[in-house]
């Protein structure tokens, strides 16, 4: 009986660090989503008058960043 339990118990913590992999992934995505929005919304207030180009450059280097850190899987969701 115990060695049951111990093997429903591994199976339930492998689960359950997959559902938080899966989870973190989800979230990265997202965020990244939503900083590629930023983006666009920083070059469309710039070539309408009302952004400037530095704003376009923070956008541009905090999707860098992402991309390096979660890589950039999210665009092709996009």
């Amino acid at each position: 009986m115990a060695g049951f339990l111990d093997r429903a118990k591994e199976q339930a913590q492998r689960g359950l660090a997959q559902g938080k992999e899966k989870m973190e992934e989800v979230q990265a995505q997202r965020q990244g989503g939503d900083l590629l929005r930023r983006l666009g919304a920083a070059y469309y207030a710039e070539q309408r008058g009302s952004g400037s180009s530095a704003e376009v450059q923070q956008a541009l280097s905090a999707l860098e960043q992402h991309i390096a850190q979660h890589g950039d899987g999210f665009l092709r969701n996009a």
